[in-house]
């Protein structure tokens, strides 16, 4: 049986030193979206991280989360490398999808997802989120990451989501256009796309995700089959994601454990700048907290998958613990965020 952290190193060190450099590389399709949320992602794929692991890794990008959890289901991906959603628990919970690993997380001191308000609604008196009740707020879908940050946010300052308006607009750059618009009054974007937008004048910010409500936002997640027959797969891409989070986390975070960037960080930027096809001074301005083993926040993903039942998405019979894959993943201790 497998283990998370160092067993699935060793396993992976010990199958590469029996298989020599005369195995051919593994091909794996890996889903994930063009933000710095996936940085890892790049970093593995950019220093050579996977190659050096035996795996020949096709990246494949999609617009949103939640599609990410479809074409893993149906085999047109290996691995999804995303924002956790509730159409992935609605897939765990009927067994189809395991949970294997962590990756960046809604953290306090650092400022990855703004909550933005458009200017229509700002100069009609949308000052605080106290005031969100009876406005729009636009995300990619329903059951996706700022869906949850809302309801978060809800609980936190006392209102209803029911009070709101959700408008899913199927991807980020719809979302954008829609606050700039006045379509939408609230939204949550990456911050390499909220940040130009506030720059510029056309939206205002309200806070951050981190800052306001911290939450496990990407997982790693395979199908069961996956997990069950392709352990060695698995082992040695979790491996390379140990080490791309490990550079990451060194890259961005400080002694304190909030963001402050290091000697390494130009060089990380330049790499996320080349993968999202985005500006590297945008991209400095979202960078969510990785932690450095891609431990998962196990406490949280059970407070998610309790949300999204509350919702009506999850009613499959496998219960949260078991969607998370215990084999591989590594459980972030209790006060360790």
């Amino acid at each position: 049986m497998l283990v998370g952290g160092r067993g699935v190193a060793a396993v992976a060190l010990g199958l590469a030193l029996t298989c020599g450099g005369a195995a051919a590389a593994e091909k794996v399709k890996i889903g994930t979206l063009k933000t710095s949320g996936s940085g890892a992602v790049y970093i593995a794929q950019e220093r050579g991280y996977f190659a050096a692991e035996g795996i020949d890794t096709e990246l494949v990008y999609f617009e949103s989360a939640q599609p990410i959890s479809v074409a893993t289901t149906s085999g047109d991906i290996d691995i999804g490398y995303t924002g956790l959603t509730g159409g992935l628990y609605s897939m765990a919970s009927q067994g189809a999808l395991k949970i294997v690993a962590g990756g960046p997380s809604e953290h306090p001191g650092f400022q990855y997802q703004p909550f933005l308000v458009s200017n229509h609604a700002w100069d009609a008196g949308l000052r605080s989120f106290k005031d969100f009740p009876g406005h729009s707020f636009a995300l990619s879908q329903i059951g996706s990451p700022p869906h949850y940050a809302l309801a978060l946010l809800g609980m936190k300052y006392g209102f209803d989501l029911k009070s709101m308006r959700v408008l899913p607009l199927q991807s980020i750059p719809n979302i954008a256009t829609a606050i700039v618009g006045g379509q939408a009054d609230t939204a949550m974007v990456p911050g390499n796309v909220g940040a130009p937008l506030v720059e510029r004048g056309e939206v205002k910010r309200l806070g951050y995700a981190g800052d306001e409500t911290p939450y496990q936002l990407v997982g790693v997640f395979v199908t069961a089959k996956t997990a069950d027959t392709r352990h060695d797969m698995l082992a040695h891409v979790l491996a390379a994601l140990g080490k791309a989070a490990r550079d990451y986390h060194d890259a961005f975070t400080g002694p304190d454990g909030t963001h402050k960037d290091g000697p390494a960080a130009p060089a990380i930027l330049t790499i996320f700048a080349k993968y999202t096809g985005q500006p590297e001074a945008a991209l400095a301005h979202a960078i969510p907290y990785s932690d450095p083993e891609n431990r998962l926040d196990v406490a949280d993903v059970l407070r998610q998958v309790a949300w999204y039942k509350s919702q009506g998405a999850v009613k499959g019979e496998v219960g949260a613990e078991a969607m998370i894959d215990r084999r591989y993943a590594i459980a972030l201790p209790s006060g360790a965020k």
